[in-house]
């Protein structure tokens, strides 16, 4: 994983923990379209971690974008799941690091122990399943917002917009 600069973060960067599924709703609707290249994903067996750095699109400034007739805006953030106790994938190979992903979804089926699985779904039918002690993820903003590329939202409704 690429070293995130901290030091470089907006003054106020986006920052939440997921201990609920309700909380990893809210996670998984920001990461909707974040896009990450296979080098910048790692499961730290040691510390039980799996970190990802994404390049996400802001889902959470986008109305406000559009209103001021501003650039729409991507980021740089870290998603981070503790507590992991294996992994396994489907569709992608942990070993290449050239392939960009994108993330469509997150995930959680819990166990009656707390215990429980957590799914990353991926565009093209791939998919990064987590076998966590129990639920506990962070997204952390970790650069300052930039104009997206593309100039353009992704192409699909979110928060209930009526548009594609």
């Amino acid at each position: 994983m690429s070293d995130a600069k901290f030091e470089d973060a907006d003054a106020k960067p986006l920052a939440l923990i997921a201990r609920d599924a309700d909380d990893l709703k809210v996670i998984s609707s920001l990461l909707q379209d974040a896009v990450f290249p296979g080098s910048e994903m790692t499961l730290e067996r040691r510390t039980r971690r799996f970190a990802v750095l994404v390049n996400r699109f802001r889902w959470e400034d986008r109305a406000a974008a559009e209103r001021e007739g501003r650039p729409y805006e991507r980021v740089r953030s870290v998603l981070v799941i503790n507590d992991v106790l294996g992994a396994r994938t489907s569709g992608v190979d942990p070993r290449d690091r050239e392939t960009i992903y994108s993330l469509l979804s997150i995930d959680f089926s819990p166990e009656d122990d707390g215990a429980g699985r957590l799914m990353l779904y991926l565009a093209g039918d791939g998919a990064i399943e987590l076998s966590v002690e129990c639920l506990e993820v962070s997204l952390r903003d970790v650069t300052r917002p930039y104009a997206a590329p593309s100039g353009h939202a992704p192409a699909h409704a979110l928060y209930g917009d009526e548009e594609g």
